[in-house]
């Protein structure tokens, strides 16, 4: 059997909660590994105009309704929530779906919703990224030993406790993010699992590089972090003329979305998908806006999956 892992990000703008539980369950029932959406107030593809489900939320009710696959935001905002506070939510997520919770986080960088919602942005992303680093060892610190104490100049906590622990020993930390002389290392010091997006495999392969001598430099063992992939929206096809329209409905439920979707046969998809397995990307998480296409969820899971080696 493949080793191979599969994820799906539920896109969470220009959605409503019935088809996007749907959508999940689905997902689950055909033997994908990962649930994912996101975490952001505004929609973030095409208009900033329109709904949007929260994040947080979204776990709990998966949790609820799903009984096997891992659950996480892709990624969660560190701007938008004290990190001790992170760690209290993804520990009660974690006891929700009985130790399948995984703690996603990046730096952020939607200027719009920060300003609407009065959210503090930063002055740089350099800026963020820092705060990033400080808010994962203060998470890093709770989730492993209970009991954490800020250490940087951005966030303030001394000895706050973590209590009830999570189900999972070891609840997985997700960074999100590529940023080469800051993101990576706090990678290297802290995560259990990387992601990467929007790269080829030869960009992703560069970056794993990149990371692994942050590894050495830090002393952390480099098998100790999952690798994961993420892909934009994807849709699969025999007939061209039907992925044109299914990319049609796409962009406009999505209110012009611009991002580029993956789209083809089961050959082609396939072949799109294992170069990055052949850069060492284990985990594939590809993403699927509404209306979602329970077709190339099947057919990725029955035909494209079986493929991958």
């Amino acid at each position: 059997m493949s080793d191979v892992k599969l994820g799906i990000n539920l896109w969470s703008q220009a959605s409503e909660w019935p088809a996007f539980l749907a959508a999940g369950r689905r997902a689950e029932e055909l033997g994908y590994d990962s649930l994912w959406t996101w975490d952001h107030l505004y929609p973030i593809q095409g208009s900033s105009n329109g709904p949007i489900l929260e994040g947080y939320g979204v776990l709990a009710g998966w949790a609820a309704a799903t009984q096997r696959a891992t659950l996480g935001l892709m990624v969660g905002a560190n701007t938008f929530r004290n990190p001790a506070l992170v760690v209290k939510q993804i520990t009660m997520l974690d006891h929700l779906s009985n130790g399948r919770a995984i703690l996603g986080i990046g730096a952020a960088w939607f200027d719009e919703e920060h300003a609407d919602f009065g959210i503090e942005f930063g002055e740089t992303v350099g800026q963020r990224i820092g705060w990033l680093d400080e808010s994962v060892d203060l998470m890093a610190q709770m989730l492993r030993e209970g009991v954490g104490t800020a250490r940087g100049d951005h966030y303030r906590a001394e000895h706050v406790r973590n209590d009830p622990r999570p189900v999972q020993e070891r609840l997985p930390i997700l960074i999100g993010g590529a940023g080469e002389k800051k993101t990576l290392r706090t990678v290297a010091r802290y995560a259990d699992i990387w992601n990467v997006s929007m790269v080829t495999p030869d960009e992703a392969a560069r970056k794993r590089d990149i990371l692994l001598e942050h590894c050495r430099e830090v002393g952390r063992d480099p098998n100790e972090i999952e690798l994961t992939l993420s892909v934009g929206p994807t849709f699969i096809r025999d007939d061209p003329a039907e992925l044109e329209l299914v990319r049609q409905r796409y962009v406009a439920r999505n209110a012009g979305a611009q991002r580029v979707p993956v789209m083809g046969t089961v050959d082609e998809i396939t072949a799109h998908f294992q170069g990055f397995l052949d850069a060492g990307f284990r985990h594939l998480i590809y993403h699927q806006p509404p209306p979602y296409d329970v077709e190339t969820l099947e057919r990725f899971a029955s035909e494209v999956r079986p493929a991958l080696v």
